[in-house]
């Protein structure tokens, strides 16, 4: 077994070049991804030749016109991008193991065999990276991190792109990462930096050095030892976190902005995250709403409220925080809307309830008649029953 586990595939530019690939036209030109659409808002995505004139991710519209006035702009098809992510995480996995899929442009594949080694490695991105311009086309590319664990890998592919190879491991660490600022490395957030900066370590090199032990206390967390072991090459797995919450957050497109509107969406994402709350046998009681205002300004509230997962109780609390939100808001116009919810636990642990009545770890006659909607929607199609009146609003920008 050779000294290389991991195998991180991040895709170059991946919206705007599976439009470029719908898109013969626009291939060798500047393209950018939208968020809501081609007149407003901010680009999400960039390909390389628009890249090279300063847009970026996050980069507004109007901005992207003044500095590549040849610039195409797309609004965003998401379930389009997930398709091509399908497509591409199919072949990877029949050439190697894909361990995890990380986000709809990145793959983490376990390594094996020959792969194990340097040579081998390089052999297998090449083989991966001709069979996709093959099979699906030649826009579809991406840089490939070569790595002892995740961490490592996924520094790795971040330091030659586009479609490029790189590889970290202890034989060329830390030496390697010398050029880059300690917050450029994946999980040093503001107030790590911070933290670091204060314990007086502030390059790569040192971090590289530090005792793990010393870096449990200056993260205050286990999660700074494991960091650590990590950069110095220890193949340490990534661990599933608990999860606190379930929710989701929409940008609104320009026909979605009125109050009336904004509030059927919400109404939407509300019954979404419950379904997903039922799905993983869980309760939640806090309920929260956030509301993003153009031109500015953001009211969210959140309400502890009894442990369930009854979506029509649910949004009885929706409303009654839009009531609240109503003698503020009036004629202002909606930017975004997002639902939380919170203090999450499993239904079997659920006490029971002398008053209802309701038995420990049973549903409730509200949440029965929820989980019949699921079986319908999950039988018939999403949205084939829903609660009242909503407005549904897929697209790019949800979060959740």
């Amino acid at each position: 077994m050779g000294e290389f586990k991991i195998l991180y595939c991040d895709m170059s530019a991946f919206f705007a070049s599976v439009e470029q690939h719908m898109h013969p036209e626009l291939r060798g030109r500047p393209v950018a991804i939208t968020a809501v659409d081609a007149n407003s808002g901010a680009c999400v995505a960039a390909s390389y030749e628009a890249k090279a004139f300063g847009v970026k991710t996050g980069t507004p519209v109007w901005e992207a016109r003044r500095l590549c006035p040849g610039i195409t702009l797309l609004p965003s098809r998401h379930r389009l991008y997930v398709r091509f992510n399908l497509k591409v995480g199919a072949i990877l996995d029949q050439m190697a193991e894909v361990e995890r899929i990380r986000s709809v442009d990145e793959f983490q594949i376990r390594l094996s065999g020959e792969a194990t080694e340097e040579a081998g490695a390089f052999a297998l991105v090449r083989a991966m990276k001709d069979r996709l311009a093959r099979e699906i086309g030649p826009t579809i590319r991406f840089s490939a991190g070569i790595g002892p664990n995740h961490l490592l890998a996924k520094i790795a592919g971040k330091l030659e792109k586009p479609d490029g190879c790189q590889w970290l491991s202890p034989r060329n660490m830390p030496d390697r990462l010398a050029h880059l600022a300690i917050d450029d490395l994946p999980g040093i957030s503001k107030g790590i930096k911070a933290r670091l900066y204060a314990a007086h370590v502030w390059d790569i090199a040192t971090l590289y050095r530090l005792d793990p032990r010393h870096a449990r206390a200056i993260w205050r967390s286990v999660e700074g030892e494991r960091f650590v072991r990590a950069l110095q090459g220890a193949d340490i797995p990534l661990v599933s976190t608990e999860r606190h919450g379930y929710g989701n957050s929409k940008i609104l497109s320009p026909s979605f902005r009125a109050v009336p509107q904004a509030y059927l969406v919400g109404r939407w994402l509300t019954e979404k995250a419950a379904a997903r709350l039922r799905r993983d046998g869980r309760v939640s009681s806090r309920f929260g709403l956030s509301v993003q205002l153009m031109p500015q300004g953001i009211w969210s509230r959140s309400m502890k409220c009894e442990a369930s997962q009854d979506s029509a109780y649910f949004l009885h609390l929706h409303r009654q925080l839009w009531i609240q939100l109503w003698r503020q808001l009036r004629t202002r116009t909606v930017l975004s809307v997002g639902v939380n919810l919170g203090d999450v636990s499993l239904l079997e642990e659920r006490p029971g309830d002398l008053f209802a009545p309701l038995k420990p770890a049973t549903p409730s006659a509200g949440e029965r008649v929820s989980g019949v909607v699921d079986l319908i929607n999950n039988r018939f199609g999403p949205g084939s029953i829903h609660y009242g009146v909503n407005r549904p609003h897929p697209g790019f920008f949800e979060r959740g």
